[in-house]
């Protein structure tokens, strides 16, 4: 019995991810690179050259279909969906300087000086290849990159800062770029002014259709399939989004990519936006994983055996290229040379989304033999990153003090994106008021609630507040709980309570965590768990209602409120575990004051 294709290639796909491709990161190595390499080595000019001499080894290697594109093209998709889901006012705003300033200079000015050389290499070639060539270049990778910065705690520094803004514009620039390559490749109709209004027709129909009909149909969607709390439907709803809206474009001749991120966008206006993101996770590491072992199919070994110097010269060039730029538009927005230098050895490389403009443009403007060749000079710059980021340790440890630019506190000149400072669980009653709180006291929070309609009302307040299940961890890293201060818990079921408290623990060990419990036998049992405080409703009621009583009797309020207090500690003490303080031989004994005072502390 013979099976389709696609059914062989998904099956040595997935047995290359499940067993090959874990070992990248404990190299050091980005799975990124694992799929392309493995992409390069199994398919048609790797393995596949073998496949006629020895015909078993086709069991072990891809080969070009359509319907292995076409697959492999949701991996894009997907990935651009996701970017216009992450796309938040808040980041743009906070950033905005760097993002709108030093990303469109970047990409502008290593567009045309990469065109530039281009003609100066080859003047034959025209200049809308030259074009296409010079964006699709200019780009970097989000997937390595940012990763890379994220280990080496390197997003709150200055070079991480302008690292990220340059790349979230990049992100930006995607759906632009992607139009501008469907207009410079549309079929000659008389002449170029044709085309483009053609194009531009097509695009503003499908565009508006998208986003009426994603504007008024995608809340009510989404909170009819909450209400059912059925993941597997929710599942099927964030697909058909994705899909419906990629599908619509593509119906008008305009990529899929362009369509998927117009739908990640009109979704990250809504409270969805983080559980969708969470169920959307899987389907894009998978799907552009056999994106980029697609592209790896493409890499002619041969070409490049055969004439290795040309191709490494001009991956040497696209570095130095781009770093030069990068770090004199770094200089520009006050970076130290040094920080200029660190964002150009991130930025330096080509990105993935070079695949794709050079997948999507036509024969007519970058030939086979230009696009293999483009392909392998981004594949190899790529691969030099984790050697780059290893020159940014090199460059740490020659920092002189005070080497910063006058001025480049982080706090002030780039804000940071998305401050809040605690995550509230729940938005019942006790959460309304939490969340009241905060804000009159000016403290910046988010809220989270698995009851669409509660996140609907809490919306309509203009509270910060998605729809999501914070036992899961996904959700609660979505919701930036490693930068979260504090955690608090509202919500009254106590499976939840404890499921939740277990889950950030495992999370965020240094994160402060308090809830609300039913009774001391409830907040015991929390405490047990990991909690820094819980509050007992029956205490609380009790020592309330005593407050007033004894008011009411004419007990002076000085002295209520004291009592009030001790009799708190009182019952915390009995509830708290006890925590036993080892002390190491070697330190000093402390003073009996400092000993007594430390013990009643905890």
């Amino acid at each position: 019995m013979e099976f389709p294709e696609i059914y062989r290639t998904l099956l040595l796909f997935f047995a290359i991810a499940g067993v090959i491709i874990p070992f990248f990161p404990r190299m050091k190595l980005s799975p990124v690179l694992g799929y392309l390499v493995i992409g390069a080595i199994l398919g048609p000019f790797g393995l596949g050259n073998f496949v006629d001499r020895y015909p078993v080894v086709q069991l072990f290697t891809f080969h070009h279909s359509p319907d292995n594109e076409a697959v492999a093209e949701f991996g894009v998709v997907f990935l651009m969906f996701t970017i216009g889901l992450e796309l938040s006012w808040e980041r743009l705003r906070a950033l905005r300087r760097y993002v709108f300033g030093a990303g469109t200079m970047q990409v502008i000015i290593c567009a045309l000086v990469i065109a530039l050389l281009g003609k100066l290499v080859d003047p034959t070639t025209k200049t809308h290849s030259l074009a296409i060539i010079g964006l699709a270049l200019a780009l970097s990778t989000t997937a390595i990159a940012l990763p890379i910065l994220a280990e080496q705690k390197r997003l709150q520094a200055p070079e991480g800062r302008l690292s990220f803004s340059i790349l979230l514009f990049q992100d930006l620039a995607v759906a632009p770029i992607l139009f501008t390559v469907s207009i410079l490749s549309a079929p000659d109709q008389g002449n170029m002014m044709n085309s483009f209004y053609m194009v531009m027709g097509q695009a503003t129909v499908a565009i508006a259709l998208i986003l009426f009909i994603g504007r008024w149909l995608l809340r009510p969607l989404f909170q009819s399939v909450a209400i059912l709390k059925n993941e597997e439907l929710f599942m099927a709803a964030c697909l058909f989004v994705v899909i419906a809206a990629s599908m619509t474009t593509a119906a008008f001749g305009l990529s899929m990519a362009l369509g998927a991120f117009l739908g990640g966008l009109l979704l990250a206006e809504t409270e969805y936006r983080r559980a969708v993101d969470v169920v959307i996770e899987p389907f894009k590491g998978l799907l552009l994983g056999l994106f980029f072992t697609t592209v790896g199919m493409k890499i002619n070994l041969l070409s490049f055996i055969e004439n290795p110097l040309r191709i490494l010269i001009a991956v040497a060039g696209l570095l130095l290229v781009k770093g030069v730029i990068i770090t004199a538009i770094a200089k520009y927005f006050d970076f130290t040379l040094r920080d200029g230098l660190k964002t150009a050895l991130m930025l330096g490389p080509g990105g993935e989304f070079a695949f794709v403009i050079l997948g999507i443009a036509p024969v007519h403007l970058v030939a086979a033999h230009q696009a293999n060749d483009l392909t392998m000079i981004v594949i190899l710059s790529m691969m030099a990153l984790p050697l780059l980021a290893r020159l940014l340790r090199l460059l740490d440890k020659k920092v002189a003090p005070g080497s910063l630019s006058e001025g480049m506190e982080i706090k002030e000149r780039q804000p940071d994106y998305g401050g809040e400072r605690v995550l509230v669980v729940g938005y019942s009653r006790v959460g309304r008021l939490m969340s009241e709180m905060l804000t009159r006291h000016n403290i910046p929070h988010m809220v989270v609630d698995n009851n669409p309609e509660m996140v609907a009302r809490g919306r309509q307040k203009g509270v910060n507040i998605f729809f999501g299940d914070a036992t899961k961890a996904a959700i609660l890293e979505n919701a930036g709980i490693h930068n979260m201060q504090a955690l608090v818990i509202s919500m009254a079921t106590p499976g939840l309570v404890e499921t939740i408290i277990t889950v950030a623990r495992r999370t965020q060990p240094r994160l402060k965590i308090m809830s609300r419990a039913r009774d001391a036998a409830h907040a015991k049992k929390l405490y047990e768990l990991g909690i820094d405080d819980a509050i007992p409703e029956t205490i609380e009621v009790s020592l309330q209602l005593s407050e007033s009583l004894l008011l009411e009797m004419g007990v002076p309020a000085g002295v209520v409120i004291a009592s009030i207090h001790q009799r708190r500690d009182e019952f915390r003490a009995a509830i708290r575990p006890k925590v036993e303080v080892e002390e190491d031989e070697e330190e000093l004994p402390l003073p009996g004051r400092a000993r007594h005072e430390t013990g009643a502390a905890h």
